[in-house]
């Protein structure tokens, strides 16, 4: 395969993986407009930080997790607190540095992870489901591979 080639593949792969993007930012506008209540991405990321992290996670730790500037965790961190029936996180001293503000799931917060994660996988179980199992077993693989890469980069840039 000649540079060109390769360039052209790659291309071609990144524009793929961009579109599946685009596709699930038009299935979540369309879930908000019908009113559904659905955590923001920010949010998410700073809950699904906490449960893949483990409890409790430091303010400043879920910051660098999910790569935003202080005030905008602040707002994230408000929000979880403020802008649902229940609050999804609970915020307490950290009892080693005072400094420090340890952050934890709520049960409230728990329900909405796992139904957001439900809600976005079921939408995309639809789909999959009409690929062959030879296709969905390289699609696990190249993902798998996509994520390796996006940790390995993700700790240079930490």
């Amino acid at each position: 395969m000649t540079d060109r080639q390769s360039d052209e593949s790659l291309r071609k792969m990144a524009d793929e993986i961009f579109g599946l993007t685009k596709m699930s930012w038009r299935q979540r506008l369309a879930s908000r407009h019908q009113g559904e209540e659905e955590l923001s991405e920010s949010q998410f990321l700073t809950l699904d930080s906490i449960v893949t992290r483990g409890e409790p996670q430091t303010v400043g730790d879920l910051q660098r997790a999910i790569h935003v500037v202080p005030a905008q965790m602040s707002r994230i961190i408000r929000s979880l607190e403020n802008d649902f029936d229940a609050p999804l996180i609970r915020c307490e001293l950290n009892q080693d540095d005072k400094r420090k503000i340890d952050v934890r799931l709520t049960d409230a917060g728990k329900t909405a992870y796992s139904e957001f994660i439900n809600s976005r996988i079921g939408r995309t179980l639809d789909l999959l489901s009409q690929l062959s199992e030879k296709d969905r077993l390289d699609f696990i693989r190249v993902c798998g591979e996509m994520r390796k890469l996006y940790d390995r980069d993700d700790i240079k840039e930490n």
